[in-house]
Protein backbone atom coordinates (compact mmCIF):
# COMPACT_ATOMS: atom_id res chain seq x y z
CA UNK A 1 0.00 0.00 0.00
CA UNK A 2 2.76 2.37 0.99
CA UNK A 3 4.85 1.37 -2.05
CA UNK A 4 1.91 1.92 -4.43
CA UNK A 5 1.38 5.39 -3.00
CA UNK A 6 5.04 6.25 -3.54
CA UNK A 7 4.91 5.13 -7.18
CA UNK A 8 1.81 7.31 -7.78
CA UNK A 9 3.53 10.38 -6.30
CA UNK A 10 6.60 9.82 -8.48
CA UNK A 11 4.45 9.50 -11.59
CA UNK A 12 2.65 12.76 -10.81
CA UNK A 13 5.95 14.55 -10.24
CA UNK A 14 7.38 13.21 -13.49
CA UNK A 15 4.29 14.33 -15.39
CA UNK A 16 4.59 17.81 -13.89
CA UNK A 17 8.26 18.11 -14.81
CA UNK A 18 7.62 17.04 -18.40
CA UNK A 19 4.97 19.72 -18.75
CA UNK A 20 7.31 22.44 -17.48
CA UNK A 21 10.14 21.38 -19.74
CA UNK A 22 7.87 21.33 -22.77
CA UNK A 23 6.58 24.84 -21.94
CA UNK A 24 10.09 26.12 -21.43
CA UNK A 25 11.15 24.65 -24.74
CA UNK A 26 8.21 26.31 -26.49
CA UNK A 27 9.08 29.66 -24.96
CA UNK A 28 12.70 29.31 -26.03
CA UNK A 29 11.74 28.64 -29.64
CA UNK A 30 8.83 31.06 -29.84
CA UNK A 31 10.00 34.67 -29.76
CA UNK A 32 7.92 37.78 -30.38
CA UNK A 33 9.82 40.66 -31.94
CA UNK A 34 7.92 43.72 -33.11
CA UNK A 35 9.38 46.95 -34.46
CA UNK A 36 7.44 50.20 -34.75
CA UNK A 37 8.13 52.59 -37.62
CA UNK A 38 7.91 55.39 -35.02
CA UNK A 39 7.30 55.66 -31.30
CA UNK A 40 5.79 59.14 -31.50
CA UNK A 41 4.09 61.53 -33.86
CA UNK A 42 2.03 64.70 -34.08
CA UNK A 43 -1.57 65.15 -35.17
CA UNK A 44 -1.90 68.50 -36.98
CA UNK A 45 -5.12 70.49 -37.28
CA UNK A 46 -5.16 73.58 -39.50
CA UNK A 47 -7.74 76.39 -39.40
CA UNK A 48 -8.29 79.40 -41.62
CA UNK A 49 -10.72 82.17 -40.66
CA UNK A 50 -12.04 79.92 -37.89
CA UNK A 51 -12.85 76.99 -40.22
CA UNK A 52 -10.92 73.73 -40.25
CA UNK A 53 -9.17 73.31 -43.60
CA UNK A 54 -7.00 70.24 -43.02
CA UNK A 55 -6.23 67.52 -40.55
CA UNK A 56 -3.39 65.00 -40.62
CA UNK A 57 -3.38 61.94 -38.40
CA UNK A 58 -0.42 59.72 -37.44
CA UNK A 59 0.03 56.31 -39.08
CA UNK A 60 2.48 53.85 -37.51
CA UNK A 61 3.47 50.45 -38.91
CA UNK A 62 4.23 47.58 -36.52
CA UNK A 63 6.54 45.05 -38.14
CA UNK A 64 6.43 41.45 -36.83
CA UNK A 65 8.71 39.95 -39.51
CA UNK A 66 11.46 39.00 -37.04
CA UNK A 67 9.10 36.94 -34.87
CA UNK A 68 10.08 33.24 -34.84
CA UNK A 69 8.36 30.01 -33.87
CA UNK A 70 8.76 26.27 -34.47
CA UNK A 71 5.08 26.26 -35.37
CA UNK A 72 3.54 28.28 -38.19
CA UNK A 73 2.41 31.76 -37.20
CA UNK A 74 -1.30 32.48 -37.48
CA UNK A 75 -2.08 36.02 -36.29
CA UNK A 76 -0.27 39.26 -35.58
CA UNK A 77 -2.22 41.86 -33.63
CA UNK A 78 -2.19 45.23 -31.91
CA UNK A 79 -4.61 45.80 -29.04
CA UNK A 80 -5.18 49.49 -28.27
CA UNK A 81 -6.55 48.47 -24.86
CA UNK A 82 -9.53 50.78 -25.37
CA UNK A 83 -12.29 48.21 -25.31
CA UNK A 84 -12.43 47.84 -29.08
CA UNK A 85 -11.41 44.75 -31.00
CA UNK A 86 -7.67 44.46 -31.72
CA UNK A 87 -6.35 45.24 -35.19
CA UNK A 88 -5.02 41.99 -36.64
CA UNK A 89 -3.52 40.53 -39.77
CA UNK A 90 -3.17 37.01 -41.16
CA UNK A 91 0.45 36.10 -40.45
CA UNK A 92 0.64 34.00 -43.60
CA UNK A 93 -0.14 37.04 -45.74
CA UNK A 94 1.47 40.00 -43.98
CA UNK A 95 3.84 40.74 -41.13
CA UNK A 96 2.76 44.37 -40.70
CA UNK A 97 -0.09 45.87 -38.70
CA UNK A 98 -0.82 49.56 -39.32
CA UNK A 99 -2.48 51.72 -36.68
CA UNK A 100 -3.80 55.24 -37.27
CA UNK A 101 -3.91 57.69 -34.38
CA UNK A 102 -6.41 60.52 -34.58
CA UNK A 103 -6.15 62.04 -31.09
CA UNK A 104 -3.27 63.17 -28.90
CA UNK A 105 -2.30 61.04 -25.90
CA UNK A 106 -0.02 58.31 -24.57
CA UNK A 107 -1.19 54.96 -25.94
CA UNK A 108 -0.28 51.83 -23.98
CA UNK A 109 -0.56 49.13 -26.64
CA UNK A 110 -0.25 45.38 -26.52
CA UNK A 111 1.39 43.69 -29.50
CA UNK A 112 0.85 39.95 -29.75
CA UNK A 113 1.34 36.90 -31.93
CA UNK A 114 -0.56 33.60 -32.02
CA UNK A 115 0.92 30.43 -33.51
CA UNK A 116 -0.72 27.28 -34.92
CA UNK A 117 -0.79 25.65 -31.48
CA UNK A 118 -2.84 28.62 -30.21
CA UNK A 119 0.06 29.80 -28.03
CA UNK A 120 0.12 33.59 -27.65
CA UNK A 121 2.95 35.91 -26.74
CA UNK A 122 2.44 39.57 -25.78
CA UNK A 123 4.58 42.65 -25.35
CA UNK A 124 3.73 46.23 -24.37
CA UNK A 125 4.52 49.40 -26.30
CA UNK A 126 4.00 53.07 -25.38
CA UNK A 127 3.23 55.40 -28.28
CA UNK A 128 3.24 59.18 -27.79
CA UNK A 129 0.99 61.32 -29.96
CA UNK A 130 1.26 65.11 -29.62
CA UNK A 131 -1.05 67.73 -31.13
CA UNK A 132 -0.42 70.96 -33.01
CA UNK A 133 -3.15 73.41 -33.98
CA UNK A 134 -2.23 75.92 -36.72
CA UNK A 135 -4.47 78.97 -36.95
CA UNK A 136 -4.61 81.92 -39.38
CA UNK A 137 -6.94 84.91 -39.78
CA UNK A 138 -6.61 87.83 -42.16
CA UNK A 139 -7.97 91.38 -42.19
CA UNK A 140 -10.04 91.29 -39.04
CA UNK A 141 -10.77 93.51 -36.10
CA UNK A 142 -12.68 90.74 -34.32
CA UNK A 143 -10.24 87.83 -33.93
CA UNK A 144 -11.92 84.52 -33.21
CA UNK A 145 -11.24 82.35 -30.18
CA UNK A 146 -8.94 79.37 -30.56
CA UNK A 147 -10.17 76.55 -28.34
CA UNK A 148 -8.00 73.59 -27.32
CA UNK A 149 -8.44 70.67 -24.96
CA UNK A 150 -5.30 69.17 -23.40
CA UNK A 151 -7.25 66.26 -21.90
CA UNK A 152 -6.40 63.08 -23.85
CA UNK A 153 -9.43 61.43 -25.42
CA UNK A 154 -8.20 58.01 -24.28
CA UNK A 155 -8.31 59.09 -20.63
CA UNK A 156 -4.62 58.38 -20.17
CA UNK A 157 -1.67 60.37 -18.87
CA UNK A 158 -2.03 64.15 -19.03
CA UNK A 159 0.32 66.11 -21.31
CA UNK A 160 3.33 67.81 -19.81
CA UNK A 161 2.75 71.33 -21.10
CA UNK A 162 1.30 73.47 -23.88
CA UNK A 163 3.41 75.76 -26.08
CA UNK A 164 1.68 78.80 -27.58
CA UNK A 165 3.07 80.98 -30.36
CA UNK A 166 0.87 83.85 -31.54
CA UNK A 167 1.84 86.57 -33.98
CA UNK A 168 -0.29 89.65 -34.68
CA UNK A 169 0.47 91.70 -37.78
CA UNK A 170 -0.78 95.19 -38.57
CA UNK A 171 -0.41 95.30 -42.37
CA UNK A 172 0.37 98.58 -44.05
CA UNK A 173 -2.81 99.98 -45.59
CA UNK A 174 -1.12 101.14 -48.78
CA UNK A 175 1.52 98.68 -49.95
CA UNK A 176 4.73 100.39 -50.95
CA UNK A 177 3.68 103.74 -49.56
CA UNK A 178 3.69 103.09 -45.81
CA UNK A 179 1.23 105.81 -44.92
CA UNK A 180 -2.33 105.88 -43.72
CA UNK A 181 -2.14 103.19 -41.06
CA UNK A 182 -2.31 103.46 -37.30
CA UNK A 183 -1.15 101.45 -34.34
CA UNK A 184 -3.44 98.87 -32.77
CA UNK A 185 -3.74 97.92 -29.11
CA UNK A 186 -4.34 94.19 -28.53
CA UNK A 187 -4.22 91.76 -25.65
CA UNK A 188 -3.97 88.00 -25.33
CA UNK A 189 -5.73 85.90 -22.71
CA UNK A 190 -5.56 82.19 -21.94
CA UNK A 191 -8.70 81.24 -20.03
CA UNK A 192 -9.91 77.88 -18.76
CA UNK A 193 -13.40 76.43 -19.09
CA UNK A 194 -14.46 78.28 -15.92
CA UNK A 195 -13.42 81.57 -17.56
CA UNK A 196 -10.51 82.00 -15.16
CA UNK A 197 -7.67 83.81 -16.93
CA UNK A 198 -4.44 81.84 -16.54
CA UNK A 199 -2.08 84.07 -18.53
CA UNK A 200 -2.38 87.39 -20.32
CA UNK A 201 -0.28 89.88 -22.24
CA UNK A 202 -0.97 93.31 -23.72
CA UNK A 203 0.86 94.86 -26.65
CA UNK A 204 0.80 97.57 -29.30
CA UNK A 205 1.21 96.76 -32.98
CA UNK A 206 2.43 99.67 -35.09
CA UNK A 207 1.43 100.05 -38.71
CA UNK A 208 3.39 97.67 -40.92
CA UNK A 209 4.79 95.75 -37.96
CA UNK A 210 4.01 92.63 -35.96
CA UNK A 211 4.30 91.39 -32.39
CA UNK A 212 4.65 87.83 -31.11
CA UNK A 213 3.73 86.17 -27.84
CA UNK A 214 5.54 82.94 -27.00
CA UNK A 215 4.52 81.23 -23.79
CA UNK A 216 4.45 77.86 -22.01
CA UNK A 217 1.31 76.80 -20.23
CA UNK A 218 1.46 74.02 -17.65
CA UNK A 219 -2.25 73.75 -16.85
CA UNK A 220 -3.28 70.62 -18.75
CA UNK A 221 -6.36 69.51 -16.81
CA UNK A 222 -9.07 71.70 -18.33
CA UNK A 223 -10.18 72.84 -21.76
CA UNK A 224 -8.82 76.31 -22.58
CA UNK A 225 -9.32 79.22 -24.93
CA UNK A 226 -6.72 81.46 -26.51
CA UNK A 227 -8.35 84.87 -26.98
CA UNK A 228 -7.10 87.92 -28.81
CA UNK A 229 -8.86 91.09 -27.78
CA UNK A 230 -8.83 94.11 -30.09
CA UNK A 231 -8.50 96.87 -27.50
CA UNK A 232 -8.09 100.01 -29.57
CA UNK A 233 -7.41 101.08 -33.15
CA UNK A 234 -8.96 101.18 -36.60
CA UNK A 235 -6.65 99.03 -38.73
CA UNK A 236 -7.40 95.43 -39.57
CA UNK A 237 -4.95 92.86 -38.27
CA UNK A 238 -3.79 89.41 -39.34
CA UNK A 239 -3.27 86.51 -36.96
CA UNK A 240 -0.95 83.54 -37.25
CA UNK A 241 -0.62 81.23 -34.27
CA UNK A 242 -0.02 77.67 -33.16
CA UNK A 243 -0.90 75.72 -30.05
CA UNK A 244 1.15 72.59 -29.40
CA UNK A 245 0.36 69.96 -26.77
CA UNK A 246 3.43 67.98 -25.68
CA UNK A 247 3.83 64.86 -23.56
CA UNK A 248 7.58 65.03 -23.02
CA UNK A 249 10.40 67.56 -22.83
CA UNK A 250 12.07 66.31 -26.01
CA UNK A 251 8.88 66.85 -28.06
CA UNK A 252 9.57 70.52 -28.53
Amino acid sequence: MWRAGLVLVLLLCSSSLVGCLAQSENETNFELIVEASAMNGTVVESYSEGEQVSWSNVSIDFDFSKTTSENSLVTFGIDLMDGNAPVTTDASKSSTVTIEFFEHGIYNLTAYVIDASNLQLNTSLDIQIDLRIDWTESNTNEPQTLMYNPNPANGGVKPLFVVINSTIENPTLLDGVGVGGRSVEISWNIADEYNDVCQSKRSQVNDGESVTWDTLHFSTYLAHELRINYEDGQDYISVQQSVSIFYSDDSS
